[in-house]
């Protein structure tokens, strides 16, 4: 049975606060909470209740001064979702045999761990971050997982996993710790994947006390202690792990630990860390919607990488190889996430140590008198340095398509210079309009030949944008009404034909304009609608939102 919907607004008829609305609401209650700044602390025991920011809104719970969590819970269920919530002089959560889900939340500041998670009950925290305080994230027994989120500036450890938990911990950043990134101990078996862990004020990750984690594809780095280091008694697995820039030796098993150190394989090798992640990454390439040209093009790409990898292993000769790419098609076309899938994949690979990803334009590049441009690109390719520089619009920076005069020439110059100097270091990719772009190609004698290929992305056909704002709504927790599909392929037939179409963002806009034309009709009904209704979008949505 579906729980009530309560609000939480400054409005007359909704809730002042979150703790009237929690003292009203049943099991399996949905609060959503409007923008604004609740100074409250809960205790709730044995409840089933989910919490949530209404539409994006900036949500903030502020503990304050006190002396407890912000939400002290045990039992039941609680379910947290879109909002910060700030510690006093205790932690943010602390969950004992609760069934935890909390996703895209804040926790910041605190004294003692940030998120407390005790108990056999399962959890799910995902893309969160913590920021701040004395610990990050404790898990002691149980199973869950804990996955893309970031926790960073604590005074303590980053994650403490101990009394027997098995969670798995994956693609997640710890950084900036004052102890250990990551702590195991107690005989707790946690896996842990993908993550990094980096500046800690002593070991990246330590396991004592009988911990058996699984570690692998983890990255440690800039650690004052060892990278990894297990204790006697301990037992686990390290499998394509890499340790850089710490206390040697970088990975420390102590006698009478039964744990197994697979070799650090080269990442391009066969069996080596790129292998799961290249199959992630190419899989979550392939997810995207439509774009089966350049799908194809990345991974003849990738395959070229790693057979060249493997020549070179074996004492064959390897031609050059560039990274550089041109990436030609209107907007909206999947340009920005293809470039930042194929910087990871060139870090999976083992051709760049970062794989990190920078976006720019003319600004960023040009500055305001000769000399000053030279100085402003050098230093964004210094900082890119290990991973991809995506110059969108570069076309802006010729002579014949600005106003700047030579300055944005000076711009092209120093980046073909910077290009080959520093070829196996960064990959630059330039992104704009087809036409336009072939004639940025001829603003310098050198630059077509410091790219490699030129990646056409065609237009998105009206069933691929259908597509989209499909995962939009499933995103966003909406259900689309079957009759709404004719009206949004129609109205994406029409709109390809204008000048200016935005393709995937003019799909981001009309799902917005749904989700507006959907809050002003239920606005009308004047009542609270039910979970059904706040979900469903309708044909008449699409129409208002097509009409704007």
């Amino acid at each position: 049975m579906t729980g009530r919907t309560l609000e939480v607004a400054a409005r007359p008829g909704a809730y002042a606060t979150i703790g009237e609305a929690l003292a009203d609401a049943g099991d399996d209650a949905l609060i959503t909470v409007a923008a604004g700044t609740y100074r409250e602390v809960f205790e709730l025991a044995g409840r089933r209740v989910t919490l949530v920011a209404a539409d994006g809104a900036a949500v903030v719970v502020d503990g304050g001064g006190a002396d407890r969590p912000v939400f002290a819970l045990r039992g039941g269920s609680f379910a947290l979702r879109g909002i910060e919530v700030r510690a006093g002089d205790a932690g943010a959560i602390s969950a004992d045999d609760v069934e935890l889900t909390v996703r895209q939340c804040v926790f910041a500041g605190g004294r003692g761990p940030a998120l407390r998670i005790r108990g056999t009950a399962g959890f799910e925290v995902t893309g969160c971050a913590v920021a701040g305080g004395e610990q990050g994230i404790v898990v002691e027994g149980g199973s869950g997982t804990l996955a893309d989120t970031t926790v960073e500036d604590v005074t303590g450890d980053g994650v403490i996993v101990a009394m027997g938990a098995d969670p798995v911990i994956r693609n997640c950043a710890v950084t900036g710790c004052g102890l250990r990134g990551v702590y195991v101990y107690q005989y707790a078996r946690p896996v842990v994947e993908r993550c990094e862990i980096a500046r800690t004020g002593r070991e990246g990750i330590a396991v004592a006390h009988h911990g058996a984690p699984e570690l692998s594809g983890c990255t440690v780095r800039d650690a004052r202690g060892a990278g990894i280091a297990f204790a006697a008694g301990c037992g686990g697995r390290v499998s394509g792990c890499r340790v850089e820039n710490t206390a040697e030796p970088g990975i420390v098993v102590a006698p009478g630990a039964t744990t197994t150190v697979a070799a650090a394989a080269d990442p391009a090798g066969p069996g080596g860390l790129g292998s799961q992640e290249l199959d992630d990454l190419l899989a979550e390439l392939d997810a995207m919607v439509g774009l089966p040209g350049v799908k194809a093009e990345v991974r003849a790409l990738v395959d070229e990488l790693q057979v060249n990898e493997w020549r070179r292993r074996a004492g064959l000769p390897v031609g050059p190889t560039g990274h550089h790419l041109v990436f030609a098609g209107a907007p909206g076309t999947g340009k920005t996430t293809v470039a930042r899938i194929y910087g990871k994949l060139l870090k999976a690979l083992g051709v760049l140590p970062r794989g990190q990803f920078r976006e720019v334009s003319r600004r960023d590049l040009v500055g305001q008198y000769i000399g000053h441009t030279a100085e402003k690109t050098a230093v964004v390719v210094e900082e890119s340095l290990g991973g991809v520089l995506f110059i969108d619009e570069a076309y802006m920076l010729s002579r014949s398509a600005s106003a700047g005069g030579d300055f944005g020439q000076e711009a092209i110059d120093m980046l073909v210079k910077l290009m080959e100097d520093r070829r196996d270091d960064v990959a630059v990719i330039v992104a704009g309009y087809t036409a336009e772009m072939a004639e940025f190609m001829s603003a310098n004698p050198g630059l077509a030949s410091r790219f490699g290929k030129t990646i056409e992305f065609a237009d998105y056909t009206p069933g691929e944008l259908l597509g989209i704002v499909g995962r939009m709504v499933s995103a966003g927790d909406y259900e689309l009404d079957p009759a709404a599909h004719p009206v949004l392929t129609d109205f994406f037939a029409g709109a390809a034909a204008e000048p200016n179409f935005g393709n995937a963002r003019d799909a981001r806009r009309l799902f917005e304009g749904m989700r507006k034309a959907q809050s002003q009709r239920l606005r009308r009904l004047g009542r609270i609608p039910d979970v059904r209704e706040l979900r469903e979008l309708l044909a008449d949505d699409v129409v208002v939102a097509a009409a704007r």
